[in-house]
């Protein structure tokens, strides 16, 4: 990752400020579950007694806390774009509501224009 790459990695999946569209969404959440998945296929390969295994699963139980405040953050950005308040994101706790509701900001198109969340979509709301 190019240095100048990592602010925007990091508004993208630490911060809640801003809107995201439906592509970023999504590749965030692809890119979320594929750090969560590979720590736990890579525990599931040794021994469950071996050091290597508890090396890997709390490699796993880390990315998975942190995964847990990338997902509410992009979730909040997405809201931001459709007009709607992050804290709606708490919806994710529910466990069918949360299928609901990523589906839906998977295919719900943004806002035109500015929002109250920022002008551009795909950008921190302090670039505006």
């Amino acid at each position: 990752m190019a240095s100048q790459d990592w602010p925007l990695f990091r508004w993208l999946f630490f911060r809640f400020d801003g809107r995201i569209s439906r592509v970023p969404f999504l590749l965030g959440l692809l890119l979320l579950g594929v750090l969560q998945v590979f720590p736990f296929y890579r525990f599931m390969l040794v021994p469950p007694e071996s050091v290597e295994a508890g090396v890997w699963s709390i490699i796993f139980l880390f990315i998975a806390v942190t995964s847990v405040m990338g997902m509410f953050a992009i979730t909040a950005k997405r809201l931001h774009d459709l007009g709607r308040n992050g804290v709606e994101a708490l919806v994710l706790m529910i466990p069918i509501a949360s299928t609901i509701a990523i589906v839906y900001l998977c295919l719900a198109p943004g806002n035109d224009g500015p929002t109250r969340f920022g002008r551009e979509t795909n950008a921190p709301a302090s670039t505006v």
